[in-house]
């Protein structure tokens, strides 16, 4: 893993807004309820490619199939979903516990976190 992913997940763990070069960490939190939530963003390069919920990750590729994008998500996905994303004849594909699937560069994929 890469240093600067080592720095954004240390940052998701202690819920602080971060930046470094091309990739930042957004902290909001919010009320629901009575109760406060915390909703954590990640950018790369100003494209919203991850937030990170209590129950889930949602994640988006922001129709940059690159291999820093595929990076960072993975950093994320591994770290809070057991989950990740591979690559095999120019085609990703997602995977978790359960299932595989063909990742389309434009859309949102939402893994439960373990």
């Amino acid at each position: 893993m890469r240093k600067i992913e080592q720095q954004m997940l240390a940052a998701i763990h202690n819920r602080k807004d971060w930046k470094c070069d091309n990739t930042q960490v957004q902290v909001t939190y919010f009320a629901h309820g009575a109760r406060m939530i915390d909703r954590i963003s990640v950018y790369l390069h100003g494209n919203h490619i991850a937030q990170i919920e209590p129950n889930n990750v949602a994640v988006n590729a922001c129709g940059w199939k690159t291999t820093t994008t595929k990076s960072r998500l993975n950093a994320i996905l591994r770290e809070f979903c057991n989950a990740g994303i591979y690559q095999k004849n120019k085609q990703w594909y997602g995977y978790d516990q359960e299932h595989e699937f063909t990742v389309d560069g434009d859309a949102s994929y939402v893994f439960a976190r373990v």
